[in-house]
């Protein structure tokens, strides 16, 4: 194995440099970067060409000019752009941008895209297999600028405007519930009479819970409540024991229930912390609930259980603590949009200038902010990691190991979680690690429609300039991502598949 690591090391170190020699020369020739001093007037033009060849030593060689880059940069200094900014100071800019903007939406797009595969696995062929197929193609086929100008007048302005008088009418409430009972009871696995039920049943607790949100107008003053984050704990508890472990077992449930309690017990204790925490704060409390958690597992668990009621545990606990999260800031939502004039779901921009709030107001801001650019990302990132993961379960579930677990009379949930999901994401793991080492480089239509300024901005504006420091520190961040991600996938998919040997 380390053999394998410092030989693709070596490999992947000459290809970034012969990568970057290439990209160097192109990024010189792509535009004349004297083209607007010379259409100066006569009084200023030498002056201004003068300052532009020194600053970028266009008179030297391109080659000379490329080993100063590279000496340069291997220090850590990328140079200076055509107007005499430090490139290193727009690229971290840029750099922590790109981050905030594509982290939810990277995120979001791998669980919700995975789940929606195993999902159509499980009930491959159905109307739910064929629905999910088809809509998850559809938001792949749409081109990104029209998602994002779409997305600008639905949910941005026509949203925000619903807002003001947040009444839902009842042929929007009647299509939401049959489409949420449709989901259920595809979802269902079972004979018809339980489909059924789960359709009719969902129907009608989704009509009655947007009928009783609509006419006490929650949207306009939203908040959870101690009732709702206290069922939903506890929701979240069972919901995680049955996929960890099955409710067979009753130590991994006590588990996760008494860190649903302690969840509970939390929401009141921890009031005056969370008025107006710090990041650090809420950082800190994380990692104290996945030590409380882990010692509830251990403890509760038992010599036999305790591999089961550990992840358990901390997954409730985290559940938890994540209800609690959200809802003190939809605590604070009226008041963040009284102050944003009722616009809080913005189109442009990463944050409102010159915008000072509290914690939960600002977090607000970023989420207003980040809302449309994520959601526009997710679509169009759906269908692949759904599409990949439905095919590899497939594969899977006909391996000979599962047939013979299903045989030996393990329960489906115990086939599935712990023989078929698990394999069947291998694959997945190389195209996750490929997928964020090519998204760190920034979503540049993306960046233009919603107004960010991040790495995609800085690679665009280095080309229309003719300027190819900009261009190299670009490059240098996507190009290294790329070549370090790919030698973590192939590492990580030689631990995960002991089949594959690197020796």
């Amino acid at each position: 194995m380390l053999v394998f690591i410092a030989r693709r090391l070596f490999v992947s170190i000459w290809v970034f440099l012969a990568a970057s020699v290439l990209v160097f020369i192109l990024s010189t020739n792509v535009r004349d970067p004297l083209a607007e001093a010379r259409q100066l007037p006569d009084s200023s033009r030498e002056s201004a060409i003068r300052a532009i060849t020194e600053r970028m030593s266009l008179d030297d060689p391109i080659l000379l000019r490329y080993l100063r880059w590279l000496g340069d940069a291997l220090t850590g200094n990328l140079g200076v752009n055509r107007q005499g900014q430090e490139v290193n100071s727009m690229l971290e800019n840029a750099f922590s941008a790109t981050i905030q903007l594509i982290t939810g939406a990277t995120v979001l797009a791998i669980v919700i895209g995975i789940t929606i595969g195993v999902i159509s696995a499980l009930r491959q062929y159905s109307a739910l297999d064929q629905t999910v197929t088809f809509i998850a193609f559809i938001c792949f086929s749409l081109p990104l600028f029209w998602v994002g100008t779409l997305l600008k007048q639905f949910l941005a302005l026509d949203f925000n405007d619903w807002l003001a008088d947040p009444q839902i009418s009842p042929l929007f409430i009647g299509g939401i519930a049959l489409i949420t009972g449709l989901f259920c009871g595809g979802v269902v696995v079972g004979d018809r009479r339980s489909r059924i039920t789960a359709f009719v049943s969902s129907t009608a607790a989704m009509a009655v819970l947007l009928w009783v949100l609509s006419a006490t107008e929650w949207f306009s003053d939203p908040g959870l409540g101690p009732i709702v984050v206290a069922l939903t704990a506890i929701g979240g508890a069972i919901g995680f024991t049955t996929l960890v472990s099955g409710l067979e077992w009753k130590p991994p449930l006590q588990a996760s229930l008494a860190a649903a309690v302690l969840g509970i017990i939390a929401y009141f204790a921890l009031d005056p912390v969370l008025d107006d925490p710090q990041l650090i704060t809420i950082v800190l409390l994380a990692l104290v609930t996945i030590g409380v958690c882990f010692a509830l597992g251990w403890f509760l668990g038992g010599d036999l259980y305790r591999r089961n009621a550990i992840p358990a545990a901390i997954l409730t606990g985290l559940f938890a603590g994540a209800v609690i999260f959200t809802d003190r800031m939809l605590q604070s939502f009226k008041s963040y949009s009284d102050s944003v004039g009722n616009r809080p779901i913005s189109t442009v921009g990463a944050e409102t200038p010159n915008y000072d709030g509290s914690f939960w107001e600002s977090g607000l801001d970023s989420f207003g902010h980040l809302a449309l650019p994520t959601l526009a990302l997710v679509l169009i990132s759906l269908a692949t990691y759904s599409r990949y993961t439905r095919a590899s379960m497939l594969e899977v579930m006909n391996q000979d190991y599962v047939r013979t677990g299903r045989a030996k009379g393990l329960s489906e949930r115990a086939v599935v979680t712990r023989h078929v999901l698990r394999n069947g994401l291998i694959p997945i793991t190389t195209l996750v690690a490929y997928d964020i080492g090519t998204i760190v480089g920034g979503a540049v239509v993306t960046e233009q429609v919603f107004g960010w300024s991040a790495m995609g901005n800085l690679l665009f504006t280095g080309i229309a300039q003719g300027d190819p420091m900009p261009i190299m520190a670009f490059y240098v961040v996507s190009g290294g991502a790329i070549v370090v991600f790919n030698m973590v996938a192939d590492i990580a998919y030689a631990f995960l598949d002991p089949r594959i040997r690197l020796s």
